[in-house]
């Protein structure tokens, strides 16, 4: 048990001279949380586009309203591909692949401050009911929605920093 603690402050001492700092400091009052908050999500097309939407609404309204000073502007490309196949030529497993091409805009200069691509990809089994494959590949394209809203936010809040650290 002793030793035990030694060790935690000697850990924590050397983590605190490392100069890293949490990227959300502050939580929803500092300087990043004020930012993702301040982003509005132009509509995305399609049933990906609504569940990507809402996955980003969710993460980036988590510190709260302020009034828009950006766009999210995303457009994504979803495909199911077939992979394996069995002797009489049906399809025994799918990769379903989300990606988004996105751009945060500045919405007092229109100009784009961040142009990136996010995206992942599942495997799904495909089995003799037609039903259950429909619902793997739902759940699949929900998961996929909230990883890649999940890398945009992270990309834009490191954004967020850089320009911070700038100032």
């Amino acid at each position: 048990m002793i030793r035990a603690a030694i060790l935690l402050g000697l850990s924590s001492a050397l983590l605190g001279g490392c100069g890293m700092r949490p990227l959300y400091g502050g939580g929803g009052n500092g300087a990043i949380g004020q930012t993702l908050a301040a982003i509005e999500v132009a509509p995305i097309e399609g049933q990906q586009g609504w569940l990507v939407a809402n996955a980003l609404r969710d993460r980036l309204r988590a510190s709260g309203e302020a009034t828009p000073r950006y766009r999210l502007q995303i457009a994504l490309d979803d495909q199911i591909i077939g992979l394996g196949a069995r002797l009489n030529d049906t399809i025994t497993r799918e990769r379903r692949i989300l990606r988004a091409r996105y751009q945060l805009v500045d919405l007092a200069t229109g100009g784009v401050l961040v142009d990136a691509t996010a995206g992942s990809d599942a495997g799904i089994d495909v089995v003799g009911s037609e039903y259950a494959t429909i619902a793997a590949e739902q759940s699949a394209l929900e998961r996929l929605s909230g990883i890649v809203a999940d890398q945009i936010v992270a990309r834009v809040a490191l954004y967020a920093k850089r320009v911070e650290d700038a100032e």
